[in-house]
């Protein structure tokens, strides 16, 4: 397994995992929301909703919900996205935006966050087949570099572990 952020550019998040599952196991734990719910957020977070139009122009609506004290007990963060590009077994395209639990998009600020945070940021998730294995490649561009980013960082990789746990369940 491969972990970290590997910064490209000044604003941009790069984390490459390799999962012992095959590509279409990866990519059915992105593109199904019972799958997503099984490890979005990260470590003494669930993810109790989630709803996903997924097609290019459809849109997702992700929670999180706090299992900890110091992160406000039961406190759910929102958040949504527009697929910009899919291609199957191969890549996904979103635009991502804190939200409300309708859906509508919110500042950073709403969830305590640094007003530097942009409103929008670009993911792309890339898969690759590595001999039964899954290379999996995640870029998150706009992220400003500094605390925004180091909690990104963590939480997408506290994410990944749950999502390696999720892939051993089957």
């Amino acid at each position: 397994m491969i972990r970290g952020k590997n910064m490209k550019k000044p604003d941009e998040l790069v984390i490459t995992r390799v999962f012992d599952a095959p590509v279409g196991l990866v990519w059915k734990m992105w593109t199904d929301p019972e799958n997503v719910k099984r490890w979005w957020g990260p470590k003494g977070f669930t993810s109790p909703e989630c709803r996903m139009d997924f097609r290019v122009g459809g849109k997702s609506v992700f929670c999180m919900q706090s299992q900890l004290k110091e992160f406000s007990f039961g406190k759910k963060f929102w958040s949504t996205g527009t697929y910009k590009e899919i291609v199957p077994l191969k890549k996904i395209v979103y635009l991502d935006s804190f939200a409300d639990e309708s859906g509508n998009v919110v500042p950073a600020t709403h969830y305590g966050m640094s007003k530097d945070f942009p409103m929008e940021l670009q993911v792309t998730i890339t898969f690759e087949e590595q001999g039964g294995k899954t290379k999996m490649t995640l870029r998150q561009s706009g992220m400003p570099a500094g605390p925004d980013s180091e909690g990104a960082n963590h939480g997408w990789n506290q994410s990944f572990d749950k999502l390696a746990e999720a892939l051993k369940e089957g």
